[in-house]
């Protein structure tokens, strides 16, 4: 059975008028469509339609409240929002229904991070670090908006993202694929460069405050710390996350080169 892929397993959406601009400006993002409230004028706003038809990508007029429901921000997205073509996203189980050797070897689980910065800091350290997915829930997680997208520094436009209902509904499916899940955690026996990790492996961060949340954790076959001799309890969500993407690097358990269509 073909999968039902939902526009926001596909595109990431900005809105406001700078990132809209931002985005329709660079030559090397495809952008889907452009949508404007419906009544919005003024100089910004023509500016971006005369960008829009310049590349020739379609503007819809669609009412305000439309406008606010898709970028889940009334108050900072001026009325208007890009739907840019993010080639490498995809959703976790269109990753996972492929042949054994096509599936991702190490993803990443994001686990109620709500702070877009650590996000998009995440998103940039394991598309680097050439990990092969990273699964950003539709919920519990920060949404992929112009403020993570700014923290990955552009990256996010381009990162290997896996979307998954909840975190809970991505580790279900992760084990009965067959991944070893990993969990973090400071009092963990073993640490993650000691840890025995096998090809198909999933690593779960959890949130700074909670950590990895109750319902994660019955899945979690494994738990490993980051040693830290020196005197800091914690590290941030993102600087973990990216010591996990390059030990997996250095275990030659990540790929340089993306094995889903698109650019990396």
């Amino acid at each position: 059975m073909r999968e039902d892929v939902s526009p926001k397993d596909r595109f990431v959406t900005v809105y406001g008028f700078r990132p809209v601009l931002a985005a329709l400006a660079d030559e090397a993002l495809q952008i889907d469509k452009v949508l404007v409230a419906e009544g919005s004028r003024g100089p910004s706003v023509r500016e971006i339609v005369a960008a829009a038809d310049a590349r020739g990508v379609p503007v819809r007029r669609e009412p305000a409240h439309r406008i606010t429901l898709l970028s889940g921000n009334g108050r900072h997205d001026n009325g208007v929002l890009a739907d840019v073509v993010a080639p490498r996203m995809r959703t976790l189980a269109g990753a996972l229904d492929v042949r054994h050797h096509e599936r991702p070897r190490t993803v990443l689980v994001l686990d109620g991070i709500t702070t877009p910065s650590n996000v998009g800091m995440i998103l940039r350290s394991a598309t680097a670090a050439g990990v092969a997915g990273v699964v950003v829930p539709h919920h519990g997680v920060a949404g992929i908006d112009p403020l993570v997208v700014k923290a990955s520094a552009g990256v996010a436009f381009r990162a290997p993202v896996l979307r998954a209902e909840t975190a809970q509904d991505a580790v279900e499916r992760l084990v009965e694929a067959g991944y070893a899940v990993f969990g973090l955690a400071a009092d963990a026996p073993e640490t993650v460069f000691d840890a025995e990790v096998p090809p198909f492996a999933a690593f779960v961060l959890g949130s700074e405050t909670s950590g990895v949340s109750p319902a994660i954790r019955p899945y979690v076959g494994t738990w490993v710390r980051i040693p830290m001799p020196g005197d800091v309890e914690s590290l941030n969500v993102a600087g973990a996350a990216a010591v996990v993407s390059f030990e997996l690097v250095r275990r030659g358990l990540t790929t340089s080169t993306p094995t889903t269509s698109g650019r990396g």
